[in-house]
């Protein structure tokens, strides 16, 4: 699994479409795969949506993005492979029942393709169109990603029907020494309030973002500025870095993001993919590899400098107990475990408190501002510094022998203060596979330091930490791999390695929080009993489910009465049961519910 495209939300339905690989753990034979939810967290894995077929998609059906145009009616545009040197068109499908209401089978038109790339586009770099917006003069627009040798750009094309597109004279925008930009995504937010926009939304108080995802590097950058609907030109603000430096949703394991607009709520969300971090042979062993991460809800800053992301309100039915440690004091050197939770999978929020910021250590001029993953990892969790490094060790060994710190630490910079939030995964696991990332990463936080707070919410679940510094303003998401940290025998402690003690207040955990897609993917029987083993799939991969289910039901089925009902049921649930011995209290010949139902 690889880029979500295609987000939308129809007929009380929200959509995902996603590249996925039907055949392998490993990347090709791309098509679009198609999951449903009423609710953003329980979904449902329908029908591929799109895949080759056509002589305009023969050798691919890679990203696009949807648009819902008057009338209700749904249309996908997606990028199409040609032939085998790659050559990319730009299609378009539509629902062959627009009563279904998971729209579970799409038709491509033989007028496709729509749009080609003309004499002065790089026809192999030329890909991922935008969800459209209408112009006041009644055309619509969408970008698709390129690059002209080194300089990224952002395609514009116009259209009077949705059918017949003319490319601009200009591009929407073009960055030199960028390489080639992938999924770009433009859209608008609200300067006053919170509330999301749709995309064809321009005015007075509006900013228009685009992201791009940066081929080269592998990450993605974006800038807050203004649409000229005169010139159909985006401008960015003055103050904005319009470069791979420049701002970043995610400083982590985090590409090919999609954006939008939620009219059930009025907001924007979210979606971004994290890829593996461990070795291609360890993908193929286990069967998958990729995941699509929590969605998340994004507003303009109050400074109107930068975007907000937050965990979608929704994710509040995963929660289970609560656990609460309040005006707890974290002395230099120490390390206070949260217990009475499941670490392996917590959704934590803690806020902590400084009397000081005199101890903080001092920015060093040569130290490269816009490179804090450097500064990170010569600034790890265990250099002791003044105000920090203090922060959460999530998926934590009891002895260290494996962890995964996030952390703040704050530097005096001249006139201000610096912030440094870090994930650091070189200490995550004891595994020792060749090709296995473990990066520092890391991203400056603009914060208001003046009540000398500091607030960071973290969700963990198996093989992967994301983290949210003061609020969303700055966003890391780690892929890791702890092979003692798992389980029962993973923990979740509170530290500081600084001089200042660190006051940390209202420190709230909410335990079991359980992804309704971490699916059994596997199952082992043990001397008559079975046994569960967890892999975390951050979506519902049911076919992997399905494979599993099935190579079962030729042999085993009535061990633990799979027969008698559809295993894609099972994503309906939002817990599965940890421990082997809770699957047999239902005995055999009973249905999959009970045999899946926790105890």
């Amino acid at each position: 699994m690889t880029d979500p495209n295609g987000p939308m939300y129809y007929n009380g339905i929200y959509h995902l479409f996603y590249q996925y690989n039907p055949k392998g753990a490993v990347w090709g034979n791309i098509v679009w795969a198609h999951s449903v939810s009423k609710d953003l967290i329980n979904w449902k894995k329908v029908e591929h949506a799109i895949f080759p077929s056509k002589p305009f998609d023969k050798y691919g059906c890679w990203s696009g993005s949807a648009t819902v145009l008057p009338g209700n009616k749904p249309v996908i545009m997606y990028t199409g492979i040609i032939d085998e040197n790659r050559t990319q068109v730009q299609n378009y499908a539509i629902p062959a029942n627009l009563s279904d209401p998971y729209l579970r089978v799409w038709i491509k038109p033989d007028n496709n393709p729509l749009v080609k790339a003309d004499k002065s586009i790089n026809e192999t770099s030329f890909r991922d169109p935008t969800t459209a917006w209408l112009g006041r003069d009644g055309n619509w627009r969408i970008s698709i990603g390129g690059r002209r040798k080194h300089r990224g750009i952002a395609y514009l094309y116009r259209s009077r029907d949705f059918l017949h597109w003319v490319k601009a004279k200009h591009p929407l925008h073009s960055v030199a020494g960028t390489g080639n930009w992938e999924c770009p995504d433009f859209f608008p937010v609200s300067v006053q309030g919170t509330n999301g926009l749709d995309t064809s939304v321009m005015g007075q108080n509006v900013k228009h973002v685009l992201k791009v995802s940066l081929d080269v590097t592998r990450y993605e950058y974006y800038t807050l500025g203004k649409y000229d609907t005169r010139k159909d030109r985006y401008i960015p603000d003055k103050d904005m870095v319009d470069g791979w430096k420049g701002l970043r949703y995610d400083y982590g394991n985090f590409y090919a993001s999609k954006s939008f607009f939620d009219p059930a709520k009025n907001r924007r969300i979210l979606w971004g993919w994290a890829n593996e971090s461990d070795a291609v042979i360890d993908d193929v062993r286990k069967g998958w590899a990729g995941i699509q991460l929590i969605p998340r809800t994004i507003v303009l800053d109050p400074n109107g400098k930068q975007l907000l992301q937050w965990p979608i309100e929704e994710l509040k039915a995963l929660r289970g107990k609560r656990v609460e440690v309040i005006d707890k004091k974290v002395e230099k050197g120490e390390r206070i475990e949260i217990k009475g939770i499941t670490a392996a999978q917590a959704d934590v929020e803690v806020i902590f408190t400084f009397e000081s910021l005199d101890k903080a250590e001092t920015f060093d001029p040569s130290w490269d501002r816009y490179d804090a993953q450097k500064l990170c990892s010569q600034k790890g969790s265990t250099v002791q510094g003044g105000v920090g490094p203090f922060g959460l060790l999530t998926l934590a060994t009891e002895n260290l022998e494996e962890y995964t710190p996030v952390f703040f630490r704050i530097f005096k910079d001249q006139d201000k203060n610096l912030v440094l939030l870090c994930s650091d995964a070189s200490r995550s696991s004891s595994y020792n596979e060749t090709g296995t990332y473990r990066p520092s990463f890391a991203g400056f936080v603009d914060v208001d330091l003046s009540h000398k707070k500091l607030s960071l919410r973290s969700l963990i679940d198996h093989s992967v930490v994301e983290s949210f510094g003061a609020r969303g303003k700055t966003c890391i998401t780690s892929r890791v791999y702890p092979t003692l940290a798992i389980y029962d025998n993973a923990h979740l402690y509170a530290f500081n390695n600084g001089t200042e003690t660190q006051g940390y207040v209202d420190l709230i955990l909410k335990e079991r929080f359980i992804l309704a897609s971490a699916l059994v993917k596997r199952w082992q029987k043990v001397g008559g009993r079975w046994s569960v083993i967890w892999n975390h799939d951050g979506l519902v991969i049911a076919a992997s489910l399905r494979s599993v289910l099935g190579s079962l039901l030729s042999d085993d089925a009535e061990a633990i009465g799979i027969a008698e009902c559809d295993a894609l049921q099972v994503v309906d649930l939002w817990y599965l049961p940890i421990h082997a011995q809770e699957w047999e209290t239902c005995g055999p010949y009973t249905s999959i519910f009970c045999c899946f139902r926790p105890s």
